[in-house]
């Protein structure tokens, strides 16, 4: 994808250094390493920090499709994969303590012999649990957005959707048994059962050409908020960190439960508009997909793996509560701008192709 611009002094500093050569200037990248540290301190809440968020973006692109321009000996340079860990500890301690409000009801005290059933009922309980909760985008999307709503809303969504399944495919070989036979069921189905014009991220790319957006991935990464950014970083931290395998398996599985019912409310959201079925294709599909995604990803993905390994079960419920906590924060603020007539892109964001 296309370099992004810069938001503040750490992807400002992660950028220029990205630009040149590896291991040209290895006081630059010592000094990127003392800059971050000392940014972390001013930083009130890392999780809506445009400035790390976008770092973070950065640093993971380059074990995806890479940055435009970029050496891809940058992707397991030392000095980088350091910042990398300096940034991800307070960003995860931050998800951990906003995930924390959805899990305190949910009794994790192990149950022997500890069921796979057992493991998706506490995941469809969380999923009830949101359904009810916050400012509905969906509802919205549903029954009153303007076409540039519906635009800004693709646009959102086009930071992950057009790389859809990529972040949990890390997860493949972290996981052994029925848990990893589930997991790559459901992946086959994300990336089109072999036909790659059936893929979930080339339907999402027609979707956006339906309504003039520009398809290319990455292209609207200067538009949206941190929060958007953070909603894919999630992934990424879970997916790239073989420790946190039982995250990366409960926010799959929590992002398949909660995925069903949403889809069939953009598919009319968009049909309202008049757009016609290879424009609602991706989201119709999602809902029937995503009905039986979610007693594969809930029983078979994360229930198989706490069987297989009990002592995952807190990360499989952190992940999936991580999702539903940082998806409620950017959900409140897309509503919160389209409730007062804004945008709910930045500043000096165009939604024109």
């Amino acid at each position: 994808m296309k370099a992004p611009e810069a938001r503040g002094p750490v992807s400002d500093g992660l950028l220029r250094i990205l630009a040149g050569q590896p291991d040209s200037d290895l006081a630059a990248q010592g000094n990127l390493l003392e800059l971050v540290s000392a940014q972390l301190h001013l930083v009130d809440d890392i999780i809506d920090d445009e400035d790390i968020q976008l770092a973070l973006f950065c640093l993971y692109e380059l074990h995806y499709g890479g940055l435009e321009g970029v050496d891809d000996r940058w992707e397991w340079n030392p000095d980088l994969i350091r910042i990398r860990q300096v940034l991800e500890a307070p960003f995860e301690a931050a998800l951990r303590s906003a995930a924390g409000q959805y899990a305190t009801h949910i009794d994790l005290t192990p149950v022997e012999p500890l069921r796979s059933d057992d493991v998706a009922a506490i995941l469809f309980e969380l999923a009830a649990q949101d359904s009810g909760t916050g400012p509905s985008v969906a509802r919205h999307v549903a029954k009153r957005a303007t076409r540039e709503q519906l635009r800004e809303f693709l646009i959102h969504k086009s930071i992950y959707q057009l790389k859809e399944a990529d972040p949990h495919t890390w997860a493949i070989p972290r996981l052994t048994g029925r848990a990893k036979a589930a997991l790559v069921e459901i992946q086959a189905d994300e990336y089109g059962g072999g036909d790659p014009d059936r893929m979930h991220s080339a339907l999402f790319a027609r979707t956006m050409r339906g309504l003039d957006l520009d398809d290319q991935y990455g292209g609207y990464v200067d538009s949206v908020p941190a929060l958007s950014l953070a909603s894919v970083n999630v992934m990424s931290l879970f997916g790239l960190n073989r420790r946190l395998r039982g995250a990366i398996a409960g926010h799959l599985a929590i992002y398949e439960m909660t995925s069903s019912r949403p889809n069939q409310l953009y598919g009319q959201g968009f049909r309202r508009h008049g757009l016609d079925a290879e424009v609602t294709r991706y989201f119709d599909e999602h809902v029937e997909a995503d009905a039986v995604h979610e007693q594969i990803a809930g029983r078979d993905l994360a229930g198989g793996l706490v069987e297989a390994e009990p002592d995952l079960l807190e990360d499989v419920i952190f992940g999936a509560t991580a999702v539903l906590a940082v998806d409620a924060r950017l959900s409140s603020l897309i509503m919160d701008a389209w409730d007062n007539g804004r945008s709910s892109l930045r500043a000096a964001a165009t939604v024109t192709a």
